[in-house]
This record gives structure tokens, C-alpha cells and sequence, in this order.
């Protein structure tokens, strides 16, 4: 603060000297003129001088470094038994639930960048397989989620997105029943013995959510 009133004192006084010699009836010195430009420059040097020492004063903001969510998943590494609810007709106004109970196997690719997790499960309508595939990209910090059905071996499109809060929500745009939906993919509850994972859709924009599969698992071996 001294060093901007100083400036601001020497950019006065320069001021009043130019304004003097070019007044027609002062009773300066004519040649004091250059004189007075030059103070008036001095005086606007002191000024950005005093303006970068201020600047130096104060600390520069630190940037947060970008979180590596490499290990979100990590939970969901080993052998899981379980529980799955199934809405065969989703938004239709009417659930036609079925249960399964099965085994999941997650084992990492890639050195951790990715995993693979199997499910096998059985219930009224017979034996069911899935697969899933989860990748991590280090430049958006995000998961990728693609699922397969034995029925029609092909990965559907990828849901993506990130963990916040304790919990991991993944998006993507599908379609059901010939309407263009959102659906969300949730894993919550975490625990180093338990998880919760829950699809549900929206064709509304995503102002209402239907739930459209759910699944409870429970450790039966960790990962090596």
C-alpha cells in the first residue's frame, strides 16, 4: 500500500507541473515542460512498480490436482453371490418382476485399468449369462460400463461416468420399446463385504426414474 500511494503522490505532483507549464499564463519556465513529462513518466513507472509489488503479495491460487479414479472399482473385485430382481416390462405402468440368484466373478485387465465381471444366475426362466466390461480413461477420469447378454453377444453401449459421495452413477441413451430413453446405472451401500447395484430408466428426460433391475451382493471369496 505505501508503494501505490508513493506513486500515486509522484503522478499528482507531475500532473500539476505539466498542467503549469502548459497553462499560458504560468509563470513557469517553458523549458520546465520536458521536465515535468518526464516526472509524470517517472511517476507512472512508480505506479506499475507499486501495482507489481502488490501482486507478488498475494499468494497465487494452488489448483487442486485432478483426482485418479483408477481404483473406484476396486470394490467390486472377487467372487459375489447374488440377489436380482428383474422389471421385464419396463415403463409400460405395469412390473413383471422375476428373481435370480447366481454368482458374480470380477477379476481386473490391464493392470487395473479395467475389469471383467461374469454373471451367472438362475431363476424361473431358466439359466442366465451376462457380462460386463468396466474401463477406466485417465484423460476424462471416468468409467466406462458395457454390458452383454448371452442371448445376443454383443456389448451394448457403454454407460459412463464417475464416483462422488460414496456412490457411482453411469449414464447412457438407449432405446425401449422403439422410445428413446435415459438410463442410469448406480453402485451404492459399499461396503468391503457388500454392494448394491441398481439400473433405472427415464423417458422423461431424467425428470422421473423407473427402476429396472436391481442386484444385492455379498463376498463369498476376495480378490487374490
Amino acid at each position: 500500500m505505501a508503494q501505490e500511494r508513493t506513486g500515486q503522490v509522484a503522478l499528482e505532483q507531475a500532473g500539476s507541473q505539466v498542467e503549469d507549464a502548459r497553462h499560458p499564463n504560468s509563470t513557469r519556465d517553458p523549458m520546465n515542460f520536458k521536465t515535468s513529462i518526464r516526472a509524470l513518466i517517472a511517476a507512472c513507472a512508480a505506479i506499475g512498480f507499486a501495482a507489481l509489488c502488490h501482486a507478488a503479495d498475494v499468494p497465487a491460487a494452488s489448483a487442486g490436482a485432478p483426482r485418479d479414479g483408477q481404483h473406484d472399482f476396486d470394490f467390486n473385485l472377487g467372487v459375489w453371490k447374488t440377489h436380482i430382481k428383474r422389471n421385464m416390462t419396463p415403463l409400460t405402468g405395469r412390473t413383471e418382476l422375476v428373481e435370480m440368484h447366481g454368482t458374480v466373478r470380477v477379476r481386473p485387465v490391464w493392470n487395473g485399468k479395467g475389469m471383467l465381471e461374469e454373471i451367472e444366475a438362475d431363476g424361473p426362466r431358466g439359466h442366465w449369462q451376462a457380462m460386463t466390461l468396466f474401463l477406466y480413461n485417465p484423460q476424462s477420469r471416468q468409467w466406462s460400463m458395457s454390458f452383454a447378454n448371452s442371448a445376443n453377444g454383443k456389448l451394448d453401449v457403454p454407460m459412463i461416468g464417475t464416483y462422488a459421495g460414496g456412490r457411482i452413477e453411469l449414464y447412457q441413451q438407449d432405446n425401449v420399446g422403439g422410445r428413446s430413453i435415459f438410463v442410469r446405472g448406480t453402485w451404492s451401500d459399499i461396503t468391503p463385504t457388500s454392494h448394491s447395484y441398481q439400473e433405472d430408466y427415464s423417458d422423461d428426460g431424467g425428470k422421473t426414474w423407473e427402476p429396472s433391475f436391481t442386484a444385492r451382493l455379498t463376498l463369498e471369496r476376495a480378490a487374490l
